[in-house]
């Protein structure tokens, strides 16, 4: 039997085969210039048939190799159209506001406290997957902070005004107008040439991923005000997990599980080093080295930021999900509320 996967940036295909026969697959994975997350998924795949001890044939190749637009991941795995699919929980939740709840804007703001809220929400986002996707999440896991690349003179967020800033979420849209500023939605791979033609005037993603997807090429001001964390998961087709005996089940979990702390520990690391590559600070490693200007956040930044997540992101998302989840905010108060000491009208 075939499984088919994808990717974040890159889909794959595996499949419990018969003990007696190999079964070829095709997959899919993170986007190919995301260059130390694909080769951990390379790496992981590669080696999952032989430690499992399961006949999987595993075909790995980046969503942007394959023509896949991550915004369509999940709505494949519910297809069946992939067995395996990688997405940001922000891509997903363009279908169903309540996956978007793990990392609202301006929510956590360390990733400690981001292990809670996660932790919190797993039961609940495991239900809502099956219910609403015919899917099960196996590893879920942050890329790193949200930063601002700009190609503006910034030195605050007051600088925002009229600015024209690419966001990826509902809820970074609201906060991006909370600024004043007007939010574009595009996909990563449309943000290089829309810095470059001046479509927008700034853009939100990791330190990694913009160092990797080379923005400091088409930007100048570097802000590394981190407001979200870009959760990522990678989510199976629940056919396809049944397909597998419960012993089969159990080693699969323990090998995503340690896929998923491999995750954790690239947010933890190499972030630092991005930055410092970014902005030609010291201690770069391992990323293309650039001369952006660093913009220091202020306390008055941070600020701005926990008020408009208090008064305009927090609300408009409530309203959102509750219109097509009616227990969407109680259930969100009970666990990363709870785990945070926030809790919803």
């Amino acid at each position: 039997m075939n499984l088919k996967t994808t990717m974040m940036a890159a889909a794959l295909t595996l499949a419990a085969a018969p003990t007696f026969a190999e079964t070829s697959i095709r997959a899919t994975g993170l986007v190919s210039t995301h260059k130390f997350h694909t080769a951990l998924e390379q790496e992981f795949y590669a080696g999952l048939a032989e430690k499992t001890g399961i006949d999987l044939a595993i075909n790995f190749n980046p969503l942007d190799v394959v023509g896949v637009d991550m915004q369509d991941t999940l709505r494949m795995v519910r297809t069946g159209a992939f067995d395996i699919v990688q997405s940001t929980v922000g891509a997903a939740a363009r279908d169903d506001a309540f996956l978007e709840g793990i990392d609202l804007i301006g929510v956590s703001t360390s990733m400690e406290q981001l292990e809670d809220a996660i932790e919190a929400f797993m039961p609940e986002l495991e239900k809502r997957v099956a219910e609403k996707f015919n899917a099960k999440p196996l590893a879920v896991w942050p890329y790193g902070p949200q930063v601002f690349y700009c190609n503006a003179e910034i030195a605050s967020l007051d600088d925002f005004e009229g600015l024209k800033v690419r966001s990826y979420t509902s809820s970074m849209s609201t906060l991006i107008e909370a600024l004043g500023a007007t939010p574009v939605t595009m996909s990563f791979k449309e943000v290089y040439p829309a810095l470059q033609r001046g479509v927008v005037d700034c853009a939100i993603t990791s330190p990694t991923s913009g160092n990797t997807g080379n923005w400091p090429e088409v930007t100048t001001h570097f802000l590394p005000l981190g407001i979200s964390w870009s959760v990522n998961a990678h989510f199976i087709n629940l056919d396809k997990w049944n397909s597998f005996s419960e012993e089969e089940k159990a080693r699969l979990e323990a090998e995503f599980a340690a896929f998923e702390d491999a995750f954790w520990a690239l947010a933890k690391e190499n972030n630092g080093w991005a930055i410092a590559c970014n902005t030609g600070g010291e201690g770069c490693e391992n990323y293309t080295a650039f001369d952006m200007k660093l913009v220091t956040p202020s306390p008055d930044d941070q600020a701005r930021v926990t008020a408009a997540t208090m008064e305009k992101v927090l609300p408009g998302w409530a309203e959102s999900c509750n219109s097509g989840f009616a227990d969407c905010s109680k259930i969100w108060n009970a666990t990363v509320g709870a785990a945070r000491g926030i809790e919803l009208e």
